[in-house]
């Protein structure tokens, strides 16, 4: 259930979605101070967070469950795509493709 983002500049990327948070150009989402992403709508603030691992040519996402509640199929949805639609409303012109993997997958933490 990673995200996978395929991309010529990964940090650069990792950047860009910093900085359309930063700049309030999308109030949907939020970082903390670990560099770990939250969708931030009620329903789902703090209820997962997606990591992201910079690769060669790549920008991954694993999704990190909290301790007291376990990982459900609405909740890793609801946050790998609402990612994905981020980067695409936002971001499409720093990546060449997204993908949600259906299992689990490194680097998932759950």
């Amino acid at each position: 259930m990673a995200i996978l983002v395929k991309t010529d500049n990964p940090e650069g990327l990792l950047n860009e979605i910093k900085r359309v948070i930063d700049e309030r150009v999308t109030d949907l989402w939020s970082y903390d101070s670990s560099g770990d992403f939250s969708h931030t709508p009620d329903r789902w603030i703090n209820r997962a967070w997606l990591r992201p691992e910079i690769g060669d040519g790549e920008l991954k996402f694993g999704i990190l469950g909290t301790k007291d509640a376990g990982m459900t199929a609405s909740l890793y949805s609801a946050y790998h795509a609402y990612f994905i639609e981020l980067l695409l409303t936002h971001l499409d012109k720093y990546f060449v493709s997204a993908a949600a993997t259906a299992k689990k997958t490194a680097p998932d933490y759950f």
